[in-house]
């Protein structure tokens, strides 16, 4: 490998904390650290976030082909959908129904992160406390109404702390609470929950009846706590009411600081309404990263929604797929053949080809004049470090990509599915969708893994080195 190869595939701490702006990654040892005497062996440590390497060799078609031909034939796999590009030249490498709209799961949350890193990406969402005073009294007089006024931001946090690894800087309920004391508010009331932000129905056309109660997504509101979890990252069942239950959560808690509270309810704040508190969320930006690696759902629902808004769209199903495919097109991405449901990819009825994920991913590692759509590529998951890519990449056959492979990754009952990039041993960075027609499970990932892993470890360049590393020697460095 060259030496430009080597700098773009291998750091120290400081590369890898550039690589993990997402801030949650416990990097293993980079290689060449000394493990202490009887320790296991030294995993490899996270490349750096390579750049574009123009001296670096081309990969060949054929090659490349070659190369993922085993794991592409896997049975387990069912036959999927391929697509790898050269990231510098757009080169296509691989096409295997490449531009045929396919179910992406939530590989298509590439897609709505792109469209609000394009759009907004330090917006902050924020969550407001109105107040209207009594008929005849003043800002301070006890009674009246306190408007809890929901912003979209589905990481407001009714805990004391958080861990960074489940939000990152999170706005607090108890921030609001203190503002409220401060204000001077002794006693309401009515504390009201305002949810207007969003509009139409909270479930989208294709989603599973279970995906409520087994916790992979909150009912859509522009007001809830934790996601309408039971704490900030719990497991299991999303409360049925996320908006009443966090206008439930604001009116315990200013009870339990001393302010007097009557009646909770739903409603729309009064225009006469005056703001007397606010708490922000981090900025989009650092909200889409937290999205990409953990593929949060309720996050990517919320900033299509807040998408729409921009474009003077309802704020719904309807209007966040609209918006975000409108955006996809204004930044050059083929839209052809994206139909969507909606945008975080729980939706059966979901179809985008593949090429247009690369699209999305191209458009972020070369478009020099949008550093806001860096983002897109600091927040995939690391392979064996963070996110969804955590705990895989971790035997013999996939060694080769772990901490090289960045990629989102997707499965539902009838889809596996990950879309990234990699750079491979000469030192070109390569962009990838692999979309399986398997039934999730850990094997179908396991092939997913073997796949790409064999992309990170490919010299794709067309020489005799290569030929001998297709045949099972070891790959040319």
């Amino acid at each position: 490998m060259t030496s430009a190869a080597s700098a773009a595939r291998l750091g120290g701490l400081t590369a890898i904390a550039g690589a993990l702006l997402a801030g949650s990654l416990g990097a293993g040892p980079t290689t060449g650290s000394t493990a202490p005497p009887g320790a296991a062996p030294a995993r490899p440590g996270v490349a750096a976030l390579a750049g574009l390497d123009p001296a670096a060799p081309t990969a060949s078609p054929p090659t490349v082909a070659a190369r993922l031909g085993p794991a592409l034939n896997d049975p387990i796999l069912g036959g999927p959908a391929a697509y790898v590009v050269d990231a510098l030249s757009g080169q296509v490498l691989v096409d295997i129904r490449g531009h045929v709209p396919t179910m992406p799961a939530s590989t298509l949350k590439t897609a709505v992160a792109t469209a609000a890193l394009a759009t907004f990406p330090d917006t902050r969402l924020r969550t407001s406390v109105l107040h209207s005073p009594p008929p005849g009294g003043g800002p301070t007089t006890p009674g009246g109404t306190l408007w809890l006024v929901g912003g979209g931001d589905p990481t407001l946090t009714a805990a004391p702390t958080v861990n960074t690894d489940v939000y990152p800087a999170p706005a607090r309920l108890a921030d609001l609470v203190a503002k409220v004391k401060a204000a001077g508010i002794t006693a309401v009331a009515r504390v009201v929950g305002d949810a207007s932000l969003f509009t139409g129905p909270d479930r989208a056309p294709g989603w599973r009846d279970n995906y409520v109660t087994d916790g992979d997504v909150s009912p859509v509101t522009a007001l809830t706590l934790d996601a309408g979890r039971a704490a900030p990252g719990a497991t299991g069942p999303r409360n049925p009411t996320p908006a009443l239950a966090a206008t439930s959560a604001f009116a315990s808690a200013l009870a339990g600081a001393g302010i007097q509270v009557g009646s909770v309810g739903l409603g729309t704040a009064a225009p006469s309404a005056r703001r007397i508190a606010a708490v922000d969320s981090p900025p989009v930006r650092v909200l889409v990263e937290k999205m990409l690696s953990e593929s949060d759902n309720d996050l990517a629902e919320s900033l299509g929604r807040l998408l729409a808004r921009h474009r003077g769209l309802p704020a719904s199903f309807t209007g966040a797929t609209r918006a975000v495919s409108d955006t996809l097109a204004e930044i050059g991405t083929p839209t052809a053949g994206i139909v969507l449901s909606d945008v975080s990819g729980l939706s059966t009825n979901d179809r985008i080809p593949p090429a247009a994920l690369v699209s999305l991913l191209r458009t972020a590692a070369v478009t020099s004049d949008r550093p806001e759509l860096r983002s897109l590529l600091t927040g995939l998951p690391v392979a064996g470090f963070s996110g969804t890519l955590a705990d895989r990449y971790d035997t013999p056959d996939t060694a080769a990509g772990a901490g090289e492979v960045r990629a989102k990754t997707g499965t539902l009952r009838n889809v596996t599915s990950i879309a990234g990039q990699v750079v491979d041993t000469d030192g070109r960075m390569l962009l990838f969708a692999f979309l399986s027609p398997a039934e999730e499970a850990t094997s179908t990932k396991a092939a997913l893994d073997r796949l790409t892993s064999a992309l990170a470890g490919c010299g794709c360049r067309p020489d005799s080195s290569t030929a001998a590393a297709i045949d099972g020697g070891e790959p040319a460095r």
